[in-house]
Protein backbone atom coordinates (compact mmCIF):
# COMPACT_ATOMS: atom_id res chain seq x y z
CA UNK A 1 0.00 0.00 0.00
CA UNK A 2 1.60 3.53 -1.09
CA UNK A 3 0.98 5.84 1.15
CA UNK A 4 -2.43 7.54 1.14
CA UNK A 5 -4.21 10.76 0.66
CA UNK A 6 -6.48 11.82 4.26
CA UNK A 7 -9.82 11.25 2.60
CA UNK A 8 -10.72 7.82 3.07
CA UNK A 9 -9.44 8.65 6.56
CA UNK A 10 -11.32 11.11 7.05
CA UNK A 11 -14.51 9.69 5.33
CA UNK A 12 -14.21 6.33 8.17
CA UNK A 13 -13.14 9.00 11.29
CA UNK A 14 -16.33 11.28 10.34
CA UNK A 15 -18.61 8.23 10.30
CA UNK A 16 -17.20 6.12 13.08
CA UNK A 17 -16.98 9.09 15.64
CA UNK A 18 -13.34 9.26 16.28
CA UNK A 19 -10.34 11.55 15.15
CA UNK A 20 -7.39 10.44 13.85
CA UNK A 21 -3.98 11.78 15.33
CA UNK A 22 -1.59 13.51 13.25
CA UNK A 23 1.87 13.99 14.57
CA UNK A 24 4.82 16.14 13.30
CA UNK A 25 7.96 14.30 12.49
CA UNK A 26 11.29 15.55 11.24
CA UNK A 27 13.65 12.94 11.38
CA UNK A 28 14.02 8.71 11.13
CA UNK A 29 13.87 8.35 14.69
CA UNK A 30 10.34 10.17 15.55
CA UNK A 31 8.98 8.91 11.66
CA UNK A 32 9.85 5.48 13.08
CA UNK A 33 8.42 5.95 17.01
CA UNK A 34 5.39 7.14 15.98
CA UNK A 35 4.62 4.59 13.05
CA UNK A 36 5.59 1.11 15.75
CA UNK A 37 3.09 2.93 18.01
CA UNK A 38 0.31 2.93 15.45
CA UNK A 39 1.35 -0.56 14.39
CA UNK A 40 1.31 -1.57 17.22
CA UNK A 41 -3.08 -0.66 18.21
CA UNK A 42 -3.52 -1.23 14.09
CA UNK A 43 -4.48 2.90 13.74
CA UNK A 44 -4.25 4.72 10.71
CA UNK A 45 -1.78 7.73 11.14
CA UNK A 46 -1.15 11.01 9.58
CA UNK A 47 2.38 12.57 9.44
CA UNK A 48 2.91 15.69 9.16
CA UNK A 49 5.93 18.18 8.37
CA UNK A 50 6.17 21.73 8.94
CA UNK A 51 8.35 24.39 7.03
CA UNK A 52 11.16 24.22 9.39
CA UNK A 53 10.87 20.43 9.12
CA UNK A 54 11.19 20.32 5.71
CA UNK A 55 13.79 22.79 5.51
CA UNK A 56 15.96 21.13 8.13
CA UNK A 57 15.44 17.13 6.86
CA UNK A 58 15.38 17.67 3.46
CA UNK A 59 12.21 16.94 1.34
CA UNK A 60 13.32 13.88 -0.54
CA UNK A 61 14.27 12.69 2.70
CA UNK A 62 11.46 12.41 4.47
CA UNK A 63 9.41 11.77 1.88
CA UNK A 64 11.68 8.15 1.81
CA UNK A 65 11.68 7.87 4.99
CA UNK A 66 7.87 7.98 5.01
CA UNK A 67 7.69 5.65 2.07
CA UNK A 68 9.77 3.15 4.04
CA UNK A 69 7.62 3.51 7.56
CA UNK A 70 4.93 2.79 4.90
CA UNK A 71 6.68 -0.34 3.74
CA UNK A 72 7.76 -1.61 7.17
CA UNK A 73 3.63 -1.20 8.85
CA UNK A 74 1.18 -2.08 6.01
CA UNK A 75 -0.82 0.72 7.91
CA UNK A 76 -2.50 3.27 5.89
CA UNK A 77 -0.06 6.69 6.93
CA UNK A 78 -0.77 10.08 5.01
CA UNK A 79 2.03 12.82 4.43
CA UNK A 80 1.11 15.79 4.94
CA UNK A 81 2.51 19.52 4.54
CA UNK A 82 1.47 21.44 7.74
CA UNK A 83 1.13 25.07 7.50
CA UNK A 84 1.59 25.78 3.99
CA UNK A 85 2.64 29.66 3.92
CA UNK A 86 1.86 29.79 0.03
CA UNK A 87 1.47 28.39 -3.47
CA UNK A 88 4.81 27.76 -3.88
CA UNK A 89 5.68 25.62 -1.08
CA UNK A 90 2.19 23.77 -1.60
CA UNK A 91 2.74 23.46 -4.47
CA UNK A 92 6.55 21.61 -4.81
CA UNK A 93 4.35 19.51 -2.09
CA UNK A 94 1.80 18.25 -3.87
CA UNK A 95 4.44 17.52 -7.03
CA UNK A 96 7.07 16.23 -4.60
CA UNK A 97 5.23 13.30 -3.17
CA UNK A 98 2.96 14.48 -0.33
CA UNK A 99 -1.19 13.08 -0.23
CA UNK A 100 -1.93 16.45 1.54
CA UNK A 101 -1.09 19.47 2.26
CA UNK A 102 -2.49 22.50 4.23
CA UNK A 103 -2.47 26.20 3.30
CA UNK A 104 -2.44 28.53 5.65
CA UNK A 105 -3.86 31.68 5.38
CA UNK A 106 -5.48 32.52 8.67
CA UNK A 107 -4.25 35.64 8.97
CA UNK A 108 -5.11 37.28 5.79
CA UNK A 109 -8.72 38.84 4.80
CA UNK A 110 -11.57 36.25 4.14
CA UNK A 111 -11.80 37.04 0.58
CA UNK A 112 -7.56 36.44 0.02
CA UNK A 113 -7.72 33.03 2.23
CA UNK A 114 -10.66 32.08 -0.21
CA UNK A 115 -8.89 32.84 -3.31
CA UNK A 116 -5.84 31.21 -2.39
CA UNK A 117 -7.38 28.40 -1.08
CA UNK A 118 -9.09 27.57 -4.14
CA UNK A 119 -5.87 28.33 -5.97
CA UNK A 120 -4.03 25.27 -4.15
CA UNK A 121 -7.07 22.94 -4.04
CA UNK A 122 -7.14 23.17 -8.14
CA UNK A 123 -4.18 21.87 -8.16
CA UNK A 124 -3.49 19.51 -5.51
CA UNK A 125 -7.35 17.97 -6.87
CA UNK A 126 -6.06 17.45 -10.60
CA UNK A 127 -3.81 14.98 -8.75
CA UNK A 128 -5.70 13.45 -6.37
CA UNK A 129 -4.40 15.13 -3.04
CA UNK A 130 -5.70 16.69 -0.20
CA UNK A 131 -6.22 20.19 1.06
CA UNK A 132 -6.87 21.39 4.50
CA UNK A 133 -7.43 25.48 5.17
CA UNK A 134 -7.63 27.36 8.47
CA UNK A 135 -10.67 29.48 9.22
CA UNK A 136 -10.16 32.07 12.29
CA UNK A 137 -6.68 31.91 13.84
CA UNK A 138 -5.51 29.74 16.20
CA UNK A 139 -2.31 31.44 17.66
CA UNK A 140 0.20 30.12 19.86
CA UNK A 141 0.53 29.90 24.00
CA UNK A 142 1.99 33.32 24.49
CA UNK A 143 -0.78 35.08 22.86
CA UNK A 144 -3.72 32.43 24.80
CA UNK A 145 -6.90 34.56 25.46
CA UNK A 146 -6.45 37.24 23.74
CA UNK A 147 -7.82 36.12 19.97
CA UNK A 148 -11.19 35.44 21.01
CA UNK A 149 -11.89 37.94 17.81
CA UNK A 150 -10.20 35.66 15.41
CA UNK A 151 -12.51 32.19 16.72
CA UNK A 152 -13.99 30.57 13.47
CA UNK A 153 -17.54 31.85 12.80
CA UNK A 154 -20.30 29.34 11.85
CA UNK A 155 -21.46 31.62 8.79
CA UNK A 156 -18.38 32.42 7.01
CA UNK A 157 -17.19 28.76 7.16
CA UNK A 158 -20.21 27.70 4.91
CA UNK A 159 -19.25 30.22 2.60
CA UNK A 160 -15.58 29.44 2.60
CA UNK A 161 -15.73 25.64 2.29
CA UNK A 162 -18.38 26.59 -0.84
CA UNK A 163 -16.60 28.80 -2.51
CA UNK A 164 -12.86 26.94 -1.91
CA UNK A 165 -13.92 22.73 -1.86
CA UNK A 166 -11.40 22.19 0.43
CA UNK A 167 -11.45 18.96 1.88
CA UNK A 168 -11.61 19.43 5.86
CA UNK A 169 -11.47 23.08 7.52
CA UNK A 170 -8.62 24.18 10.87
CA UNK A 171 -11.01 26.02 12.60
CA UNK A 172 -10.27 28.21 15.88
CA UNK A 173 -12.30 27.50 18.76
CA UNK A 174 -10.11 28.44 21.91
CA UNK A 175 -6.62 25.75 21.53
CA UNK A 176 -2.95 27.24 20.36
CA UNK A 177 0.08 25.69 19.35
CA UNK A 178 2.91 25.29 21.77
CA UNK A 179 2.70 25.54 25.51
CA UNK A 180 -0.73 27.37 27.04
CA UNK A 181 0.48 30.75 29.36
CA UNK A 182 -3.42 29.61 30.84
CA UNK A 183 -6.20 26.83 30.60
CA UNK A 184 -7.20 26.28 27.81
CA UNK A 185 -10.91 27.38 27.38
CA UNK A 186 -12.29 25.23 24.04
CA UNK A 187 -15.92 26.78 22.61
CA UNK A 188 -17.35 23.51 22.27
CA UNK A 189 -20.72 25.09 20.98
CA UNK A 190 -19.33 26.30 18.38
CA UNK A 191 -17.36 23.06 17.27
CA UNK A 192 -21.14 21.79 17.44
CA UNK A 193 -22.31 24.14 15.37
CA UNK A 194 -19.54 24.43 12.60
CA UNK A 195 -19.72 20.68 12.51
CA UNK A 196 -23.85 21.43 11.70
CA UNK A 197 -23.08 24.33 9.10
CA UNK A 198 -20.61 22.10 7.16
CA UNK A 199 -20.03 18.67 6.17
CA UNK A 200 -16.55 18.55 5.66
CA UNK A 201 -13.92 16.68 8.21
CA UNK A 202 -12.82 19.26 11.14
CA UNK A 203 -9.24 19.92 12.19
CA UNK A 204 -8.07 20.94 15.83
CA UNK A 205 -4.69 22.01 15.89
CA UNK A 206 -2.61 22.85 19.26
CA UNK A 207 -3.66 19.57 20.76
CA UNK A 208 -0.77 19.31 22.98
CA UNK A 209 -1.54 20.49 26.36
CA UNK A 210 -5.12 20.79 25.54
CA UNK A 211 -6.58 18.24 28.19
CA UNK A 212 -7.77 14.17 27.55
CA UNK A 213 -10.70 15.66 28.56
CA UNK A 214 -11.34 18.48 26.24
CA UNK A 215 -9.99 16.81 23.28
CA UNK A 216 -13.03 13.75 23.58
CA UNK A 217 -14.97 16.26 23.99
CA UNK A 218 -14.37 17.75 20.80
CA UNK A 219 -14.18 14.32 19.06
CA UNK A 220 -18.10 14.15 20.52
CA UNK A 221 -19.03 17.61 19.25
CA UNK A 222 -17.08 17.04 15.57
CA UNK A 223 -13.54 17.14 15.29
CA UNK A 224 -11.94 14.38 13.01
CA UNK A 225 -8.54 15.48 13.32
CA UNK A 226 -6.30 16.64 15.81
CA UNK A 227 -2.76 17.67 15.68
CA UNK A 228 -0.39 16.97 18.06
CA UNK A 229 3.78 18.46 18.51
CA UNK A 230 4.57 19.85 21.61
CA UNK A 231 4.06 17.48 23.91
CA UNK A 232 5.25 14.46 21.03
CA UNK A 233 8.98 16.58 21.61
CA UNK A 234 8.45 16.81 24.85
CA UNK A 235 8.15 13.17 25.93
CA UNK A 236 10.88 12.52 23.57
CA UNK A 237 12.99 14.89 25.23
CA UNK A 238 12.46 13.70 28.45
CA UNK A 239 12.63 10.05 27.82
CA UNK A 240 16.19 10.98 25.77
CA UNK A 241 18.45 12.20 28.99
CA UNK A 242 21.56 13.28 28.54
CA UNK A 243 24.34 10.55 28.28
CA UNK A 244 25.15 7.45 26.46
CA UNK A 245 26.07 6.92 23.03
CA UNK A 246 24.03 8.46 20.06
CA UNK A 247 22.13 5.77 19.44
CA UNK A 248 21.09 4.84 22.51
CA UNK A 249 19.60 8.04 23.37
CA UNK A 250 17.84 8.30 19.92
CA UNK A 251 16.39 4.69 21.32
CA UNK A 252 14.96 6.39 24.32
CA UNK A 253 13.99 9.17 22.61
CA UNK A 254 11.97 7.06 20.06
CA UNK A 255 10.36 5.08 22.99
CA UNK A 256 9.25 8.55 24.55
CA UNK A 257 7.76 9.43 20.96
CA UNK A 258 6.21 5.99 21.22
CA UNK A 259 4.52 6.03 24.36
CA UNK A 260 2.71 9.27 23.57
CA UNK A 261 1.41 8.58 20.20
CA UNK A 262 -0.09 5.52 22.10
CA UNK A 263 -1.46 7.44 24.50
CA UNK A 264 -3.03 10.23 22.14
CA UNK A 265 -4.61 7.20 19.79
CA UNK A 266 -6.63 5.57 22.89
CA UNK A 267 -7.73 9.30 23.64
CA UNK A 268 -8.88 9.68 19.87
CA UNK A 269 -9.98 6.27 19.83
CA UNK A 270 -8.29 5.41 16.75
CA UNK A 271 -6.94 1.92 17.95
CA UNK A 272 -7.70 -0.61 15.57
CA UNK A 273 -9.46 1.07 12.50
CA UNK A 274 -6.32 0.99 10.33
Amino acid sequence: MPIVTTKEMFRKAYEGGYAVGAFNVNNMEIVQGITEAAAEVKAPVILQVSRGARAYANHTYLVKLVEAAEQETGLPIALHLDHGADFEICKACIDGGFTSVMIDRSTASFEVNVRDTAEIVKAAHAVQVSVEAELGHVGDGFSYGCEACLYTDPLQAVEFVKQTSVDCLAISVGTAHGVYAGKPQLDFKRIREIRQAVDIPLVLHGGSGSGDANLQKAIQCGISKINIGTDNFTAAIKAGGQAGEPHMVYHRMQQGFKDMVKHYMHIFHQEGKA
